[in-house]
């Protein structure tokens, strides 16, 4: 697995389109800034639950842009999973993830997961025989 960014808890706020505040987490992948609201992330680390990831903009203030992925508790329920749109899957060890939540730590790395290589389809030997089905 590839490092591709890191979790950041600056204890920013950041406003939606509604002009709500927010306490966020910043994650930077890959040279993109995304932002995570802290009270979802805190209702997917307690359950099993997806929450959205969405882009953090900064103008004078900072603003939460368009949902840009989503965020799930692993099946092993070790780490956090984020699935960009368009930009594959990443990871964060859930256990690095609440040092930074809880103050002990400034940066959670992030790694890329590797893409699956599409199955590949068993060859029919050239001796057996193959029959075609015909539709009527």
């Amino acid at each position: 697995m590839k490092k591709s960014g890191y979790f950041q808890k600056t204890g920013c706020i950041a406003y939606d389109s509604d002009g709500i505040p927010h306490q966020v987490v910043e994650v930077h992948i890959e040279g993109r800034r995304h932002a995570i609201r802290r009270a979802d992330l805190a209702r997917a680390i307690a359950g099993k639950v997806s929450v959205q990831v969405e882009a953090l903009v900064h103008n004078w203030q900072y603003y939460l842009g368009e949902v840009t992925g989503l965020a799930r508790i692993s099946v092993s329920g070790k780490a956090l999973n984020i699935n960009l749109f368009g930009s594959g899957g990443y990871t964060v060890s859930l256990l690095a993830l609440k040092t930074v939540l809880y103050g002990k730590e400034r940066f959670a790395i992030v790694v890329r997961i590797p893409e699956q290589e599409e199955p590949q389809y068993q060859r029919i030997p050239c001796c057996q025989q193959t029959l075609e089905a015909g539709v009527s």
